[in-house]
């Protein structure tokens, strides 16, 4: 089994610890992306993973491809091009104060791609499972018809696809994303989301929650998954819960509503004290690929994707480098923090 992510890798520019942006003399550097997150929290999990994107041809694109090759993520399809390496800086908060990101990822070499810049024959030769997020057509116009061209194409093959709805307001407004969105989504076998991105990307809104008052109504997330799988035909739809108590310590879990079954089922819930929440959400998405196409039960399934995604909260870094075993052994024992000896 092969996974395929594509979307847009970026340098990270971080204030170090918890100061604030350019309060030092000095920022953090890594890389990240949340499609190339997803193929390297696979990677780790031993799963034959790949990532595709079109990058510029110069040294810093070279460090970003070295990244991934470091924790086996194939890097043979990516193309080249015009454009820059697109980066954000990231300024981590603190009790009452956010976390706060600022993109400067214009004119990246993705956002500059063009359908005959991917050959989906040949891109999709290996692939068992194709991932991507919906950043990736709010990125430009040409990325939305690339987007379409390769859900097309998957679909012809028979290659499961999985979408993050991954809604960015910085990046297209709620009213484009709805008017782009739904068509994607109809090719789409497993559809991942928040309370946000449903409501941003696709006009379903839970009715009775609220994620930023740490307000959550199980019943409406319910409710947001039938209507998804309804509309669009997802298999599977599933759905991170956060509960922000303060940009410090969240509470943490998922739920996963198999359309088959008309099932769903939650995972148990953990209060994290965040080290980096940035990238939880992509790390929960490789949590899931995992346990489906190990064939793990729903249950199984989500109890897996949200303790990945737990743990990597706790490491500082977009990419999650927690193992299957390490997972498993929260799951086990329910995260007392003891020390491994």
């Amino acid at each position: 089994m092969k996974v395929l992510t594509f979307g847009e890798i970026l340098l990270r520019l971080a204030s170090p610890g918890y100061s604030r942006l350019f309060q030092k003399e000095c920022l953090e550097t890594s890389f990240c992306g949340a499609e190339a997150n997803v193929a390297v929290s696979l990677a780790v999990f031993g799963v034959n993973s790949a990532f595709l994107t079109r990058l510029p041809k110069n040294d810093v694109a070279i460090s970003a491809v070295n990244s991934l090759r470091y924790f086996g993520v194939d890097t043979g399809k990516i193309v080249y091009g015009d454009g820059r390496m697109g980066l954000y800086y990231l300024e981590k908060g603190a009790s009452q104060r956010p976390s706060k990101v600022i993109y400067d990822r214009a004119y990246s070499a993705i956002s500059l791609s063009k359908s005959e810049d991917f050959d989906w024959d040949v891109v999709f030769k290996d692939i068992d499972w194709f991932h991507w997020t919906g950043i990736d057509p709010a990125l430009s116009d040409d990325m939305v018809e690339i987007c379409l061209e390769a859900c097309k194409v998957a679909k012809s093959k028979g290659i499961t696809i999985s979408c993050d709805l991954n809604y960015r307001k910085n990046l297209w407004s709620s009213d484009k994303a709805k008017s782009i969105m739904p068509e994607l989504m109809q090719f789409v076998d497993v559809c991942i989301a928040n309370e946000e991105d449903a409501d941003k990307t696709l006009g379903i809104a839970a009715k009775n929650s609220n994620e930023e008052r740490g307000k959550l109504d199980k019943s409406d997330y319910i409710s947001i998954s039938n209507e998804i799988c309804r509309k669009f035909g997802c298999e599977y739809v599933a759905i991170t819960l956060r509960e922000s108590f303060s940009a410090s310590v969240n509470g943490w879990s998922g739920l996963l509503y198999n359309a088959k079954k008309e099932k769903v089922v939650f995972s148990p819930n953990y209060k994290i004290h965040l080290v980096d929440r940035v990238g939880g959400g992509d790390s929960f998405a490789a949590g899931l690929i995992y346990g489906l196409i190990c064939g793990k039960d729903d249950q199984e399934v989500i109890d897996f994707a949200v303790a990945s995604s737990c743990l990597k909260q706790t490491m500082e870094g977009d990419y999650n480098r927690a193992t299957v075993q390490e997972i498993e052994q929260l799951i086990c024992q329910g995260g007392n923090g003891r020390i491994q000896r």
